[in-house]
């Protein structure tokens, strides 16, 4: 029993943030990143690297994808800070970054994307 929940509790990180989203509702959100960005046991890089194990991943570090300068020499680390910035903007937080997006969600859309990407760890 303890071991079919481990999962689940991987998934809720803090308390904090475990009630900071819906990873179901997130899904439907992150078809707006699909056209360039993917997730899952088959993911790869393609036009945007793909975003298995992003939180806690150092930004532009993803070997085989090319990130611009200044990602890579951005110092950040993906946490929900970082991370929720730059989807808001991406060249506000990384200014001549490649990644271009336009946010037209809510904070509770985004909430719910951050908690869909914690599932891919």
């Amino acid at each position: 029993m303890l071991r079919q929940l481990l999962p689940a509790l991987a998934l809720l990180g803090g308390a904090s943030t475990a009630l900071a989203g819906n990873a179901v509702a997130g899904k439907t959100v992150f078809a707006r990143c699909a056209s360039c960005h993917q997730v899952g046991p088959a993911a790869r890089s393609t036009f945007g690297p793909h975003l298995n194990g992003i939180v806690g991943r150092r930004a532009g570090s993803l070997p085989g994808y090319g990130y611009s300068a200044a990602l890579k020499a951005s110092g950040l680390v993906w946490d929900e800070a970082t991370l929720r910035a730059f989807i808001k903007a991406p060249g506000d937080t990384v200014p001549g970054t490649k990644m271009r997006l336009w946010w037209l969600g809510s904070e509770r859309q985004l909430d719910d994307l951050l908690a869909y990407l914690r599932t891919f760890p």
